[in-house]
């Protein structure tokens, strides 16, 4: 009875959290398709439109934010696949002086914040002329602690003899990386991506710091610019800006989650 009691009781507040979390979405959305006069005054019959999403697109040069954001993101996404994978691969098949030292001191990585280094990463790109670049921006980001960690307790997985056939069928260690660790690791592959593409998608701090001029904002900070200046109180815009900005994370988790959830299952199950 007691523990009847007390599911019905947790059920209760989860739905409450879950309805005041998803009040302020909803108003947002619903802002978005209608006229300013009623992002104050909610009328539930309210002529719906489309016209705040084309005003608010011409308003600031959202195309350039996305294409920004979408080559940031293949910079980082390509560097990290590449870089997380040989270290990992050197971790797991290669026996070398400091190695356990090295691996650890590559995990103490996560301990630390991002934030911590801002001032010291923003002086260094200032003393190679990268500042208010698309490149300074991935600069820091450019390989994982999170991705060495996690490619190499995925390669710890495959067998040695896989690895004994290969050579004795004469491949090196390239072929053998390229054509039995990278395709055994897909499924992780696919969920780091997805993981890193929503944060470097979100990413704000860094971005808003490094960049001065509107050629090579991301979209996070062209849509802050956006809503702080050019727009002022007009919540309409700002909410239809900030849908379309995030629309398209919504999309991908939409398409995705099923086979999201799945790697990530697979993952832990090995």
């Amino acid at each position: 009875m007691t523990q009847g009691l007390n599911r019905i009781m947790w059920s209760t507040i989860g739905l409450l959290l879950a309805a005041l979390w998803g009040l302020p979405f909803l108003y947002s959305v619903w802002t978005a398709f209608h006229d300013e006069i009623y992002s104050a005054n909610f009328v539930w019959n309210a002529p719906l439109t489309l016209e705040n999403f084309f005003e608010a697109w011409q308003a600031a040069p959202f195309a350039l934010y996305f294409l920004n954001t979408v080559i940031l993101i293949t910079i980082v996404l390509v560097a990290n696949l590449i870089l997380c994978t040989l270290v990992a691969y050197a971790f797991v098949r290669y026996r070398f002086r400091w190695a356990g030292f090295l691996f650890a001191l590559i995990m103490v990585q996560l301990l630390v914040s991002p934030e911590i280094l801002i001032v010291e990463n923003y002086l260094t790109l200032s003393k190679i002329g990268m500042i208010d670049t698309i490149l300074g921006i991935a600069l820091p980001y450019l390989t994982s602690a999170f991705g060495i960690f996690l490619l190499r307790q995925t390669f710890l997985t495959v067998p040695v003899s896989l690895d004994e056939a290969a050579q004795i069928e004469g491949a090196g260690a390239w072929r053998v990386l390229w054509n039995i660790y990278v395709p055994l690791a897909k499924p992780v592959y696919l969920a780091y991506a997805l993981v890193s593409i929503s944060f470097h998608w979100n990413n704000f701090l860094w971005p808003l710091i490094v960049t001065n001029s509107p050629e090579v904002r991301p979209v996070t900070v062209g849509l802050s610019v956006f809503a702080t200046v050019e727009s002022g109180v007009e919540w309409s815009l700002v909410n239809a800006a900030t849908l379309m900005t995030t629309a398209p994370l919504i999309i991908a988790f939409i398409i995705f989650q099923r086979q999201f959830v799945a790697n990530f299952m697979r993952a832990g199950i090995k």
